[in-house]
């Protein structure tokens, strides 16, 4: 019998949705501090750097957590949604479009995990 490749497994998970926010999510964390680095005065920037570098980080696990179909799938997403929320916060803290979207692809996250982790 086939196997379904790794991406129809996880389309068809129902963490689907989730997932796929938890990776947005982390591609904007990582994108906005790497922004933040380039910007004219970085050493302004280092709370929401390091916040975009621990949301980023922690999203990836939350996503693979729920790829496996972990039974911590849950708790990483409360987890995973209250870093969202900060990180969102000390965003938009920040006018620059890295921090606004940033913010939008947190916020998005942040909803997907606590659905989940109720």
């Amino acid at each position: 019998m086939p196997q379904a490749a790794p991406h129809d497994t996880v389309t068809a998970s129902r963490y689907a949705e989730c997932i796929r926010a938890c990776s947005e999510c982390a591609d904007a964390c990582d994108y906005c501090a790497a922004a933040c680095l380039r910007e004219p005065e970085p050493r302004c920037m280092v709370q929401c750097i390091a916040l975009d570098m621990d949301c980023a980080a922690l999203c990836r696990v939350a996503a693979a957590a729920m790829a496996r179909e972990s039974a911590h799938a849950p708790e990483i997403c409360a987890l995973c949604a209250r870093l969202c929320d900060s990180c969102a916060n000390e965003c938009a803290r920040h006018g620059m479009a890295h921090c606004q979207a940033c913010v939008e692809a947190c916020r998005r996250c942040a909803e997907a995990c606590r659905a989940l982790s109720r």
